[in-house]
């Protein structure tokens, strides 16, 4: 049988001496390459649990425990739904520090697919042959964006995958337009680092795109008295797990998601979602050449209690931009739904995994965040 190897930015690794660490000498490696082939190396191992830091996007990052039961039952559920099968062709280009791309190594032992693993860059196909090809891969957002706008050529390449996984941040309007020139399904994921990455799954594409997540095999979900998701399955290790996500739940394996329970903002009486009005924001610049980044947040004010303000990373629009993006919101959104300031500032904070940190970005621009 031939030795099973896997490829890192380029060098080749056989899963022997990975697991005994024997290449340390003979190939230098940098911090990434060896954090990676150091999760490697403990999951040929055997060891069976795995400290796993939070993406820190919705508060402060901590330090959580997955089992290695919790990983395989995740892994087997993504392997069921693409159709993988021995010796297909998994790249993965995400952080594998985090838990999207550390699941993206664990689908490949599990599925003994064939990996390539190359370090995370906005257009990781640069680091890829053109004539190599992919059964499966993962991205998030901005690197779906970079590929479909700096190298189109790469399409037939997606196009010959069996799926393809998105996350990690909300897709855009103008993102979702262009994915349908893609013919591979494209799902859009709905998990965290407490299940294991993804327990449910969107179509963007194709006769199958949908506005509802479906719940993979075998994992329960319900809502709480707050209107928020609950999970319970093996990847939860039996435990129910309360989210803050509120969603319309459509059947006891679908869902609707509607946003955070705190991304709700309370103006003059009335609580307005805040990623309702960063839809209709989206939609508005869906016809611009190159929309801006911007989030949504409350400010105090003496009357309202709470002001909505649209935050935009980069130049000030001009008035007239400003003028007909207020035309376009108050056609999308009511009256008291519409910001009503913008701030801008030169370049948003991130978090570790390029999320936009939206507390950090306030408090960076001297924005009181409570």
């Amino acid at each position: 049988m031939a030795e099973k190897y896997l490829l890192l930015n380029g060098n080749k690794f056989y899963y022997d001496e990975i697991s005994e660490y024997s290449f340390r000498n003979s190939i230098p490696l940098n911090g990434y390459e060896t954090k990676t082939l150091e999760f490697c190396r403990n999951w040929l191992n055997g060891v069976q649990e795995f400290p796993m830091q939070t993406s820190g996007s919705t508060g402060v990052p901590k330090t959580i425990s997955l089992t290695r039961q919790q990983m395989e039952a995740s892994a087997r559920r993504t392997i069921k739904l693409l159709n993988l099968a021995p010796g297909d062709q998994a790249f993965i280009c995400l952080n594998t520090d985090f838990i999207a791309g550390m699941m993206m190594l664990v689908r490949g032992f599990m599925g003994e697919l064939q990996m390539t693993i190359v370090e995370p860059i906005g257009n990781p196909l640069t680091l890829l042959g053109r004539e190599q090809k992919i059964d499966f891969t993962s991205f998030v957002p901005m690197q779906l964006q970079t590929i479909l706008h700096e190298t189109p050529e790469a399409l037939p390449q997606l196009n010959r995958a069996k799926g393809i996984l998105v996350g990690g941040a909300p897709v855009s309007l103008s993102l979702h337009r262009e994915l349908q020139r893609i013919a591979t399904p494209i799902y859009l994921t709905y998990g965290m680092t407490e299940t294991a990455s993804h327990i449910a799954v969107r179509r963007l594409n194709g006769p199958g795109a949908a506005d509802y997540y479906d719940v993979l095999d075998n994992i329960k979900i319900g809502i709480d008295k707050r209107g928020c998701l609950t999970i319970l399955g093996d990847v939860t290790n039996k435990e129910l797990l309360v989210t803050n996500d509120i969603v319309e739940l459509l059947t006891p394996t679908r869902f609707r998601w509607i946003g955070r329970l705190d991304n709700i903002i309370n103006t003059g009486g009335v609580k307005v979602q805040v990623e309702k009005v960063e839809l209709a924001v989206a939609e508005a610049f869906s016809d611009a050449v190159e929309s801006p980044r911007f989030f949504v947040a409350p400010q105090p004010d003496e009357l309202l209690g709470e002001k909505i303000v649209l935050l935009i990373e980069g130049g000030q629009l001009a008035p007239a931009q400003e003028q007909e993006l207020f035309r376009r919101l108050h056609a999308l959104l009511q009256k008291f739904e519409v910001p009503k300031q913008i701030l801008y500032t030169p370049s948003f904070s991130e978090t570790a995994t390029g999320k936009i940190s939206r507390q950090t970005t306030m408090r960076k621009m001297g924005l009181p965040t409570d």
